[in-house]
């Protein structure tokens, strides 16, 4: 076990869970990570992050927060406002990146102003998206602010109805052309790009399809031509640096093998990407030699406030 002496940041709060769509997501993140920690010799604190989250925080005045929450509140800089409030440094993006990298339309904006490739999108009114095609088929239907593929539909056809969308789906909605293609990924770790992964499902990389074991096959690194695996690396942390995040990132990208270079499409950006033993970020840290417990270490040691 490592000298709690030799780390900066000794007592760690790992909060996870949380009220989002992704609670469970969360939960299994959070432990792996606390395990994960203990493991590297720091003293952890598993946190159910509620509505006492300032009250806990404060009673335990823990050196960092790891911040395993995914979705609304814990991803788009609630959480992270919450934290600098407190003055307790935490992990991966600060408020500002994180808040961007949640709200797509608004990061799609920051990508394409980096000059990044990104499909037609455009936000409308959950009700008309019911009720007819607003974007030409195929197209991709999403909540402007969920991650882990919550909320999305997929139209193909125009013969098809359009999408009769849950009730709970918000009242504005993201709308996109849809981007055919391989499903590939790639970790940006500080200032590093990792690797490419290469997703194979037999379907929609879905909410099952990303955290149900064998629900997807990750081929790691991707058989890619090497202009595709280095434009992947190239735009991932272009996208990374055009959010302003930190720490660890993820960037998802389809491309097209037909259409070469311009078949590649970056879909989004995770500030927080998850940490279940089924997750693509540890993956790809294994990869390049990075053992799990040395990445969660190093996403500590990295955290800080005012970022």
């Amino acid at each position: 076990m490592a000298e709690l002496s030799g780390r900066a940041f000794p007592r760690v709060a790992v909060l996870m869970g949380g009220p989002s769509a992704e609670r469970q997501v969360s939960l299994v993140s959070g432990r792996a990570c606390a395990a994960a920690l203990r493991e590297a010799g720091y003293e952890v604190t598993e946190v159910d992050a509620g509505p006492d989250l300032a009250r806990v925080l404060s009673d335990l005045k823990p050196d960092a927060a790891f911040n395993a929450l995914h979705g609304r509140w814990g991803e788009d800089g609630c959480v992270q406002g919450l934290l600098e409030w407190l003055r307790i440094p935490y992990t991966h993006s600060g408020v500002l990146a994180s808040a961007l990298a949640m709200d797509k339309a608004r990061a799609k904006d920051a990508f394409v102003a980096a000059g990044l490739p990104v499909v037609e999108s455009r936000l409308a009114a959950a009700s008309d998206v019911r009720s007819r095609h607003v974007l030409p088929p195929p197209y991709v239907v999403k909540p402007n602010n969920e991650g882990s593929s919550v909320g999305v539909y997929l139209v193909m056809d125009a013969g098809d109805a359009p999408p009769q969308l849950a009730p709970d789906m918000p009242e504005t909605v993201m709308v996109e052309t849809y981007a055919p293609g391989r499903e590939l990924t790639v970790t940006v770790m500080g200032d590093r790009p990792l690797c490419v992964t290469d997703i194979v499902t037999t379907g929609w990389y879905d909410y099952d399809a990303k955290y149900t074991p064998g629900g997807s096959h990750h081929v790691v690194p991707a058989d890619l031509p090497a202009e595709i695996t280095a434009a992947c690396l190239d735009h991932a942390l272009r996208a990374h640096r055009a959010l302003g995040c930190r720490g660890i990132s993820r960037t998802d990208f389809r491309w097209d093998e037909a259409r070469g270079l311009a078949g590649l499409i970056l879909l989004e950006t995770n500030t927080q990407p998850g940490m279940t033993p089924t997750s693509l970020s540890p993956e790809q840290a294994a990869h390049c030699g990075i053992p799990f417990p040395e990445l969660c270490a190093w996403i500590v040691e990295d955290a800080s406030c005012n970022r």
